[in-house]
């Protein structure tokens, strides 16, 4: 039997959520974004109304201004986008137990069992579609496949582009209707992948399609015949539901409020990400072997990044243990160039209810309390009532994090 799988993506979620709070938006321009003073005042969702005037999400918010001098600009409030993001999983699960949260706008639904309860597949669509209108006043688009990445192609390439915000790809429909697109449109085809594909004369998906696989392993290895089998609208992919559990890697990362030039002020800002991924290492009682460092320059025309990683001497979740690896491996990659992203990552986890003992290292019983204890403060007292005291100086971050969910404002 074939699948149907659903991608179930809400417009303009974060505008569309905020309308509903402030009813003199309704008929203008209208985008979320954060303070204009910081690093954050982005564009993180524009209305229908404010996109007509050419404003995109991720652009800076001086720029949607000199497009639209009359924006209703509302500040971003994540704990309430979380929440409807949660609601919105319940009520896709009325109709399924197979359902996927892609991320907190986007989900995938395996409908393959549930379709005898309705006459077609499209009436099932219009009704999640009515469902989640009336008690969340969010409109959701609907890509409708035999598989996830149809689904999903579905939805990106023409659901949002249609009035009824419903759209099926089927596999029979791929060359007419797939390949025609430029490649930039194939899921999984980045900027330089694009740029790549260009050199290599290949504009459209069907222009990859066409090309020997061979030539592709060769030149990608797996990511290439992966992309070749998306190219023809396969993918043997299944809707996981339990596809946030089992972490491989504990990580945060962090976009600075201003360039960061100095490797004093980077060092403290290495250090809160350090404390911040130990400390929820701790709380998942797990260890990591290794640790991973990325960093984005500020650049936005030229930007430079690096991800590098490095063994731990001993499995860990002592913030200043990931600190005294993680800082040597930033100076080794850095171009001395200011950055305005920094993110680390605790991978190769294993429980911390096991764990090895070294020769070298007689203090880990002290480094297990002295996390704890941090950790019963902060979670009983606020998150930023007991941090480090670089935190406190004018380039830390660590207070004003306390105040927000997923990098926004409570």
């Amino acid at each position: 039997m074939k699948q149907t799988i659903f991608l179930i993506d809400m417009e303009s979620f974060y505008a569309s959520i905020e309308k509903n709070f402030y009813p003199e938006s309704r008929g203008r321009p209208t985008v979320v974004s954060g303070d204009p003073k910081r690093r954050s005042g982005v564009i993180l969702a524009a209305c229908p109304i404010a996109k007509s005037y050419g404003i995109k999400n991720a652009e800076r918010l001086w720029e949607a201004e000199q497009k639209c001098d009359h924006l209703f600009i509302i500040k971003p409030k994540m704990e309430t986008y979380v929440n409807v993001s949660v609601q919105i999983t319940a009520i896709l699960k009325r109709f399924t137990d197979l359902v996927e949260p892609y991320s907190i706008d986007e989900q995938f639904m395996d409908v393959t069992g549930t379709l005898h309860h309705f006459s077609s597949t499209q009436e099932l669509a219009l009704t999640i579609q009515e469902t989640i209108m009336a008690e969340t006043g969010v409109f959701a688009r609907i890509g409708i496949g035999e598989n996830k990445l149809l689904a999903k192609m579905a939805c990106d390439r023409f659901a949002k582009k249609s009035k009824t915000g419903l759209f099926t790809l089927r596999l029979a429909d791929v060359e007419s209707t797939m390949w025609p697109l430029p490649i930039k449109s194939l899921f999984g085809v980045s900027g330089r992948m694009e740029r790549h594909f260009h050199n290599m004369g290949v504009r459209t998906i069907g222009q990859l399609a066409q090309m020997p696989l061979e030539r592709l392993k060769q030149k990608w290895g797996i990511p290439g015949h992966v992309l070749w089998l998306n190219a023809h609208g396969e993918d043997s992919s299944t809707v996981q539901v339990m596809s946030l559990q089992g972490e491989k890697g504990i990580g945060h990362a962090m976009t600075l409020p201003r360039d960061y030039h100095s490797l004093t002020e980077i060092k403290v800002i290495l250090l809160e990400l350090c404390e911040e991924v130990a400390s929820r290492a701790r709380a998942a009682h797990q260890v990591g072997e290794t640790v991973k460092v990325f960093a984005k320059g500020a650049n936005y025309d030229l930007p430079s990044s690096f991800l590098r990683q490095r063994p731990l001497p001993t499995p860990t979740n002592y913030g200043m243990d990931l600190f005294d690896v993680a800082v040597p491996l930033f100076i080794q990659f850095w171009d001395q160039q200011p950055v305005r992203q920094l993110g680390i990552t605790l991978t190769k986890l294993s429980s911390d209810h096991a764990r090895q003992l070294s020769l070298f290292e007689t203090n880990w019983e002290e480094k297990d309390k002295i996390g704890e204890a941090m950790d019963a403060i902060n979670l009983r007292y606020g998150k930023a009532s007991i941090i480090r005291a670089s935190s406190l100086t004018q380039a830390g971050q660590a207070t004003e994090r306390a105040k927000k969910i997923g990098g926004h404002y409570i």
